[in-house]
């Protein structure tokens, strides 16, 4: 017959300037009950500090990790911190990721009217995309951290990795974006000169090619492909690695994921996209080219040089310097969600869905803030 565990006990005693919390017993879900009204009633009434003592307690599971973060909260509206000194690893683990869903914004309540529900909902919102924001902005400042010990130590960087995955994002990818590229050339040519033949302005057509493919449409499509190409594999492969504990592996061994995982890939992307934006914009106005010839009659000789004179190359550069922007955008988000990845399969579909909503909804994001700079700067 199994020995009954312990009921859970909480004792608050004054040691002079502080509190003492002594922990006894098992704080289990069993004691759960009990253990929640002793933290009612207890009381840090003029004092600063509280001080955890922990040597009795015997077992500690999730729904007490939850009791004791509530305690750590009316510690602390009454004025005192609660300090753990020296905890027990895996104590300090289960309070660690309790307190990471417990800092969560809880889904909204819905009650009242239609109005006060939708307030509720958009607080809410507002509050978990603050949370991620925060999150994000926290690792891309881990990530430029390791970029500048790489750049004072660059036989670290991982060139073989970087190159393999200027492989995977670039060489492979060209099909793709050169085909969809040359079809969406051909469909602006189309569907400009069905309105410009209407006040006998074909040639014009030329310069809606020029101007849309070589400032917006080019690197916007190719941002767009890479995305959804090579974000989500990003996001996969690093989080099989996380759910196979192979990153749990590198820290061990004393690897930095960041330095290993990450920067090769945002290295990588960076230099391919611009590769692959200038591609996407050759066959975009190629696509525009042979269309205009066809269906008005504008053969490419006189097609070219009416780019060349009426569109310049600032034009062409302004899309090209978008180009390393979405590409560390995408690969930031790709990597992040990947290592955010939890010990289950279920989380590597969600986050792979999850990373390619995040980088496109960016991706256009910037690329309109990138639209009202250069108006403002009258380019």
């Amino acid at each position: 017959m199994s020995k009954p565990q312990p009921s859970g006990g909480l004792t608050i005693e004054r040691s002079g300037t502080a509190l003492q919390l002594r922990l006894t017993g098992a704080w289990t879900l069993p004691s759960a009950a009990a253990l929640a009204g002793l933290i009612a009633g207890a009381g840090a009434a003029g004092q600063r500090r509280a001080v955890v003592d922990a040597s009795r307690l015997d077992k500690l599971d999730t729904a007490g990790a939850v009791l004791l973060h509530r305690l750590y909260d009316r510690m602390a509206e009454q004025g005192a911190t609660v300090e753990w000194p020296d905890p027990r690893p895996e104590y300090k683990t289960l309070l660690d990721y309790v307190g990471e869903i417990e800092r969560k914004p809880p889904r909204p309540a819905w009650r009242g009217t239609g109005a006060v529900n939708l307030l509720v909902y958009f607080g809410w919102l507002t509050l978990f995309f603050l949370r991620e924001a925060r999150r994000f902005v926290a690792f891309i400042g881990q990530v430029v951290e390791t970029m500048v010990i790489e750049a004072r130590h660059p036989g670290r960087l991982r060139y073989t990795s970087m190159v393999y995955h200027m492989e995977e994002t670039g060489l492979r990818a060209i099909p793709i974006v050169g085909l969809l590229s040359f079809l969406i050339g051909m469909v602006m040519a189309y569907q400009g000169a069905s309105q410009l033949q209407k006040f006998g302005a074909e040639i014009f057509v030329v310069d809606l090619i020029g101007i849309s493919v070589l400032r917006e449409l080019g690197v916007l499509l190719t941002a767009i492909l890479i995305a959804g190409r090579s974000g989500s594999a990003f996001t996969a492969q690093i989080g099989a690695m996380k759910v196979n504990e192979e990153i749990a592996a590198m820290r061990t061994l004393g690897l930095n994921p960041v330095e290993v995982l990450v920067l090769p890939r945002v290295f990588a992307l960076m230099l391919t996209l611009p590769v692959l934006t200038f591609f996407a914009d050759l066959m975009g106005l190629a696509g525009g080219a042979l269309m205009a010839w066809s269906n008005l009659g504008i053969d490419p000789f006189l097609f070219f040089r009416r780019l060349h004179d009426t569109v310049s190359l600032t034009t062409f550069l302004l899309g090209i310097i978008k180009a390393p922007v979405f590409a560390s955008l995408i690969a930031l988000v790709g990597c992040y969600e990947g290592l955010r990845v939890k010990l289950d399969a279920s989380s590597v579909g969600r986050l792979t869905t999850r990373s390619v909503v995040q980088s496109i909804f960016l991706v256009i994001l910037f690329d309109a803030m990138f639209s009202i700079l250069f108006s403002v700067m009258g380019l």
